[in-house]
């Protein structure tokens, strides 16, 4: 199961994975559909546009029906909601002298579908295109690349090597700010940051689970680069700074919040 890079954050699909990846495990993995309507409601999406929306994840293979009408998180979920936490929760930056990897791909003319789908799939995770067929990124990325080219069926395609600091013909620093769209990458931070004034004045459940997705895409498309290979002005320390604070200042009571709906229904 791949990760949904479709699902825009603030859509209702995207909120609601979202909260269904935030709270339907430590819930034991059921909800009823009544509660998670309301809790849907409570980030201010009306029923049946939530329902219609739970349908869909349904189809995608997030949830599966249960036996007592309401909703399971499917198993094979897991790997996918697991590496998320990882990426979301425990955001790593590169320092000088970490290891990179490199994934060299060769896709027959016959499978553009696959070069399409990896193109995207690579850059989700984070790497810099440094020519046609060839990658760069964190060298601590490189078991999520293997999981990536094997849920693509695309390893037989591809090799991979670590590798120190790449030698181009400029400095690294230029190299980097054409590997990477980092224009684009100090768009969705200053985007994200921008989002703070709203989600402090909110009930904490609809800010904690609004401050998730919001920043839910910026670990993955942000591999955290070296400061030496950034601008001095780059908003990236300050992003991950303010969602901690926020995150735990939010974190309990939307917990909270969730379980009492759950217990309601």
């Amino acid at each position: 199961m791949l990760d949904d890079i479709e699902a825009r954050p603030g859509s209702t699909t995207s909120l609601l994975r979202t909260l269904i990846g935030l709270y339907l495990r430590p819930l034991g993995g059921r909800i009823s559909s009544a509660a998670l309507v309301r809790l849907a409601g409570d980030l201010g999406i009306p029923a049946a546009r939530a329902r219609t929306a739970i349908t869909r994840l349904k189809q995608r293979g997030l949830l599966l029906a249960a036996p007592d009408g309401g909703y399971a998180l499917n198993p094979a979920a897991l790997p996918m909601l697991e590496r998320g936490d990882r990426r979301i929760f425990a955001v790593r930056t590169m320092t000088a002298g970490d290891e990179w990897l490199l994934v060299s791909a060769t896709i027959p003319e016959t499978r553009r579908d696959l070069r399409h789908q990896l193109r995207r799939r690579l850059q989700f995770l984070g790497a810099g295109a440094v020519a046609a067929g060839l990658w760069i990124l964190p060298g601590h990325l490189a078991d999520e690349a293997e999981q990536l080219l094997a849920e693509l069926d695309a390893r037989s395609y591809a090799t991979l090597f670590r590798t120190s600091d790449p030698i181009p013909a400029e400095p690294l620093a230029g190299a980097a700010a054409r590997w990477w769209d980092l224009d684009a990458l100090r768009a969705e931070h200053e985007r994200f940051l921008a989002s703070f004034a709203d989600l402090e004045q909110a009930e904490p459940f609809a800010a904690y689970v609004r401050l998730i997705d919001s920043w839910r895409v910026l670990p993955y498309v942000d591999p955290g680069l070296p400061a030496a290979l950034l601008p001095d002005d780059w908003p990236g320390e300050r992003s991950v700074r303010e969602f901690a604070r926020l995150s735990r200042a939010l974190a309990p009571a939307a917990l909270a919040h969730a379980r009492n709906a759950a217990d309601e229904s």
